[in-house]
């Protein structure tokens, strides 16, 4: 029984949520076209800890979105993560940031295509079974309209995540079901943090880093 800190800044959404005993208490989220993270992430903190009445004392952990996403806002997510650990010598927790969009379908059946754009016809993308057990590793993969044929000859598969869209534009496939417009969100994150709290499922704080996947690129 915890209450934990939860940021999410892998894609433009800044999120930012305090959770108790897996329950999320409040939610404060920017999800502007341009990344806001280095101007809102510790406001929504200090904001989001005045409207629950909590002081960053009673925080037991933080938990952040681990990746893949973008470079500079999973940077500053981990940056702050780590900060707060660091000050309050409290548990860091990871949780891959693919996982959190396949659990915004946890109450459906089929397959589960989590999908983050990595540019140009490139996206992140893992796939899940209706357990939100991963059955495909993490790939930084080139779209075309055969990817993910495998799944989509067996039965409904949901795409889910900002990658979405371009997908759409190639797959014509009857059994595909697209979740447009989906952000991962900290609002995910409060039940899956809760479960690694208990299990003692944590990071070490000086040599964790973000899990980018691919090398950064500047644009």
């Amino acid at each position: 029984m915890a209450i934990i800190l939860c940021l999410e800044t892998a894609t433009t959404n800044c999120s930012v949520g305090i959770a108790k005993d897996g329950k999320l208490l409040s939610l404060k989220e920017d999800n502007s076209k341009n990344y806001s993270h280095a101007e809102k992430l510790h406001v929504f903190i200090e904001n989001i800890l005045k409207e629950t009445g909590l002081k960053v004392d009673d925080l037991d952990a933080i938990a952040v979105s681990k990746g893949p996403g973008s470079y500079t806002g999973l940077r500053i997510g981990v940056s702050a993560a780590k900060g707060l650990c660091f000050s309050l010598d409290i548990p860091l927790i990871s949780v891959p940031t693919l996982d959190l969009l396949a659990y915004k379908l946890k109450d459906r059946d089929g397959i589960f295509v989590s999908m983050l754009d990595a540019r140009r016809m490139e996206v992140y993308s893992a796939v899940y079974d209706a357990e939100i057990k991963q059955i495909r590793d993490t790939e930084a993969q080139i779209l075309d309209e055969n990817s993910f044929s495998e799944y989509l000859e067996k039965s409904e598969v949901h795409f889910i995540g900002n990658g979405v869209t371009k997908f759409e534009e190639i797959c014509k496939h009857s059994n595909a079901v697209f979740h447009k417009l989906k952000y991962p969100s900290a609002s995910e994150m409060a039940e899956m943090a809760e479960y690694k709290y208990q299990k003692s499922d944590t990071e070490d704080v000086a040599y964790f880093e973000p899990y980018y996947l691919k090398d950064f690129i500047a644009g």
